[in-house]
């Protein structure tokens, strides 16, 4: 079966997506090459790791469909972390929503129009 190993965040600005990710999830990069590309490191445990490039053209618009594969991010917290996300720039796509047995989720939009998941696990959720 086969698994996703690596994911890409697109950004026109790095360095700013590089500090909003970085404050939020305690991710670290390092550079990748002479191109404008970060490996992303996230950690230890269960998950993958991935890169940060810049975008080859403009930020998808507010209200664009979602065009890609959503990534989400487990947290402990959905509350907290939609909090510090909105704190550090990103905006609510779609609110703490209950998922019966399993946790909750949220949908943020980062600084540059990307849309990420944060699920909290909860089997008490209703």
């Amino acid at each position: 079966m086969s698994r996703p190993v690596h994911f890409e965040i697109h950004a026109n600005d790095p360095k700013k997506a590089l500090t909003f990710y970085g404050d939020l999830f305690g991710w670290t990069f390092s550079k990748f090459g002479p191109m404008e590309y970060w490996l992303i490191d996230t950690g230890e445990g269960a998950g993958i790791n991935g890169g940060l490039v810049a975008r080859r053209g403009a930020s998808p618009a507010a209200t664009s469909p979602v065009n890609a594969f959503v990534c989400s991010v487990g947290v402990d917290s959905v509350d907290a972390y939609v909090a510090r996300a909105v704190k550090a720039g990103a905006t609510v796509a779609v609110p703490k929503t209950a998922i019966p047995g399993v946790g909750y989720n949220a949908y943020i939009k980062d600084p540059d129009g990307n849309l990420l998941g944060l699920h909290e696990r909860d089997t008490g959720a209703k």
